[in-house]
């Protein structure tokens, strides 16, 4: 059917990486028991990232995404090997800080990991919020 069809747009991971819509993570995810190479998206970077009040309150960038590659490597090893689906959703749970409140509440977000090919078919893995795949 698409035979003859000329691509009209193609957009790498590299090109994802570079652009900075995926965010590399691969040596933190490896302390965490990862193999392939980990990415998360922009999407969720950006919601890691504390702001001042949680800060002050002990949060960090860093630590949220230590949770984030753990919580997804916990999710990983709960997939039966026979499951033949590379995806897996998550749950993960956030402190935030609520200006409304003036407390930190604890958020819980729905997350998504998804395994497949990269540029070169090797296998990759990311991470990142379910409305972000």
């Amino acid at each position: 059917m698409f035979e003859d069809a000329d691509f009209i747009f193609s957009y790498t991971r590299a090109q994802a990486l570079s652009d900075d819509v995926l965010v590399d993570v691969s040596e933190i995810a490896k302390e965490a028991g990862f193999r392939w190479p980990v990415a998360i998206t922009d999407h969720l970077a950006a919601r890691l990232q504390p702001d001042a009040p949680s800060k002050q309150l002990g949060q960090s960038y860093q630590g949220r995404l230590w949770d984030v590659v753990w919580m997804a490597s916990r999710a990983a090893l709960g997939v039966p090997k026979k499951a033949g689906s590379d995806q897996v959703r998550f749950l993960l749970i956030l402190a935030e800080f609520d200006e409304a409140e003036q407390q930190i509440r604890h958020r819980e977000l729905e997350l998504f990991m998804m395994a497949g090919p990269g540029d070169e078919g090797e296998p990759v893995v990311t991470i990142g919020f379910p409305e972000d795949f």
